[in-house]
């Protein structure tokens, strides 16, 4: 079986620094919760003081700076489209 899904890495130092690759787009984020689509599901990041500090979505990295208290996937759905995301939602 073979599974064409880009790869996808967290690193997590300290819990105060989140280095996410294989990000597709933001769907979300504010100073207590960031929304991420990855290329393995979305990921919901959870805590305090939240701030996306690099973002660069032609490589598909992004670095987040804060007390970071949860990290949660779900899965990738087929249903959803790239134009409900951030940038899709702002320009309804």
């Amino acid at each position: 079986m073979e599974d064409k899904i880009k790869s996808q890495n967290l690193i997590l130092e300290d819990r105060e620094r989140l280095s996410i690759s294989g990000v597709e787009h933001v769907e979300s984020f504010n100073e207590n919760q960031i929304i991420v689509d990855t290329a393995r599901g979305s990921l919901v990041i959870k805590g305090e003081s939240l701030n996306i500090s690099k973002l660069n979505l032609e490589d598909g990295n992004v670095k987040i700076e804060g007390m970071i208290e949860s990290l949660i996937y779900s899965n990738k759905s087929s249903s959803s489209s790239k134009g409900n995301g951030f940038l899709g939602k702002m320009f309804k």
